[in-house]
């Protein structure tokens, strides 16, 4: 495209400046196949865990001691005291409940063989809360909350449950614990872990699909263009 000026903008200039200034009426193609229209008032029922790797700060005795995350008084008229992790939240202490008492005893060692092999225990047991078999050669450990939310309420959303790491696979398995334990929060089953997926780009088609071939998706991968 070419101005009286003689300047020229480019078509992808061109592609973003009209994606924010035209409003596009909605179209039925933007429902999901199978599916009927609703008002996104009425909501779908979902489960978000969260897991931080190393442990929060104070979530230990001495953080227990402290109410860094759990409120002194137990049942509705909670109070978050200043020192709270969970203060940030006070406009929101309505919609909050509070678990308190809970830990993650199942990842301790039970056997003189597992002493060492915390973390790699931690990482299966948060979802689960069962005791890892220590076989390097197999897996066996529980079905995790989540998968247990998602065939309660999966079929509400286009997915039933959606596993995302911001962290690469950990290669480095130790203590005769197979790298399933270390690497995978959801399972399935007890024989079946959940990979988590860490590519944006993987995690875009499968919301919302590649929507081309997969050559044409190798081809763009390899330039690393835009859809644009």
């Amino acid at each position: 495209m070419k101005f009286i000026t003689g300047k020229h903008l480019s078509r992808r200039t061109f592609l973003r400046g009209t994606g924010a200034s035209v409003a596009l009426p909605f179209m039925d193609a933007m429902v999901p196949a199978g599916r009927a229209w609703r008002d996104p008032a009425e909501g779908s029922t979902r489960l978000v865990c969260m897991m931080e790797a190393m442990g929060c700060a104070g979530g230990n005795d001495w953080g227990d001691s402290q109410r860094l995350f759990a409120p002194a008084k137990v049942g509705r008229d909670f109070e978050f005291e200043t020192q709270s992790q969970l203060k940030p939240l006070e406009e929101y202490r309505d919609y909050l409940t509070v678990v308190s008492q809970t830990d993650c005893r199942m990842a301790e060692p039970f056997r003189a063989e597992e002493i060492g092999g915390d973390h790699d225990r931690s990482t299966a047991v948060f979802l689960t809360q069962s005791h890892p078999l220590q076989t390097e050669a197999d897996v066996f450990c529980g079905k995790s909350i989540d998968q247990i939310h998602a065939g309660r309420f999966g079929q509400e959303t286009a997915l039933p449950s959606l596993e995302l790491t911001v962290e690469p696979a950990d290669r480095g398995c130790a203590y005769n614990y197979h790298c399933a334990y270390t690497n995978s929060q959801s399972w399935a089953s007890a024989t079946q872990p959940l990979p988590s997926i860490r590519e944006p780009r993987a995690v875009f088609d499968q919301l919302f699909g590649a929507g081309d071939s997969p050559a044409d998706r190798a081809t763009r991968l390899q330039t690393k263009k835009s859809l644009l």
